[in-house]
């Protein structure tokens, strides 16, 4: 397996980027929403985080592509609290704060990295990370002093400021973005956030210029790139013609994809009676096929 990104760009470098990352913090913009307020201070936006990390659990995860969990598992942290606002969200009470939580220090961070490389996990798999950017990269070089040694991956809602993105050029291995919405008005009304398509497809090509697609080594464990997440929705309302249309013109023509189809009305998704079913095999099936018209790879 190839030395993760991380490894090659050094300590001193990836402590030079938390500190750049630090300055997004004082009038917050790691995220499109831009909500301005000094984060380094404790102050909250609208993704509801603070200047403390605050971790919901970690452990091996098995529930991941394959090419993610291999033997040992996918490594991964989920942070409590998310930029977006999905009125379908299936962890609602993480990402909406109705857990507690549990505070931890950059150190205590780097230290269950290890103990999940230790643990025989196949990468660090951080789940919501860019509400905690600054404190995430200083745990990073922690960690890598410490032997960190694994793929780490970056798991988020695609709704992502390529400023903040562009810190993570030689950190991230592998990319898993969601694609949520192929149009603004639904981005706006089911997660409550502005211009959704326009800063996802920013982001997927920032991704793209970092890491490229998808590499699978022998083993069949993925080592480096990008892997888009798509979860198809009842009535078409991601609009998933249109996203992968745009992936496959203006990402990459073989860019890995997940067409998922394990909707279920959660949280406030039965406030919206379009949203207040499961979607279908037929829906899902012609999901998949946009997918394979435009030549993307499906990985599952």
């Amino acid at each position: 397996m190839a030395e993760p990104r991380y490894r090659q760009t050094g300590i001193a470098r990836i402590e030079e980027k938390h500190r750049q990352a630090l300055q997004l913090w004082v009038n917050c913009a790691l995220c499109p929403r831009f909500c301005q307020v000094d984060r380094s201070m404790g102050e909250t936006g609208k993704c509801g985080a603070s200047n403390r990390l605050t971790l919901a659990s970690y452990g091996p995860h098995f529930g991941e592509e394959s090419v993610l969990t291999g033997i040992g598992g996918s490594g991964t942290i989920f942070f409590m609290h998310c930029n977006l606002e999905c009125a379908f969200c299936q962890n609602w009470t993480i990402s909406r704060g109705a857990e507690k939580g549990e505070d931890a220090s950059p150190s205590q961070l780097a230290r269950i990295m290890i103990f999940l490389q230790d643990g025989g996990c196949q990468n660090i798999n951080l789940v919501s990370p860019t509400p905690y950017l600054p404190l995430i990269l200083a745990a990073l070089a922690e960690a890598t002093d410490k032997g960190l040694s694994i793929p780490l991956v970056y798991n988020c809602g695609g709704y992502e400021n390529t400023l903040a993105l562009k810190l993570l050029d030689g950190i991230v291995d592998i990319y898993l973005p969601d694609a949520k919405y192929a149009h603004a008005r639904v981005g706006k009304r089911y997660s409550g956030v502005s211009k959704y398509p326009s800063y996802l497809k920013d982001a997927l090509q920032e991704m793209q210029r970092q890491v490229g697609d998808l590499e699978i080594e022998e083993r069949g464990a993925a080592t480096r790139g990008l892997l888009v997440r798509h979860l198809v929705l009842p009535e078409g309302l991601a609009g998933t013609e249109g996203l992968v249309k745009m992936i496959a013109h203006q990402v990459s023509s073989r860019c890995a994809i997940n067409i998922m189809e394990q909707y279920y009305p959660a949280y406030r998704a039965r406030e919206y009676s379009e949203l207040n079913r499961r979607v279908s095999r037929k829906e899902y099936l012609k999901a998949v096929e946009a997918a394979r018209k435009e030549g993307l790879r499906i990985v599952r």
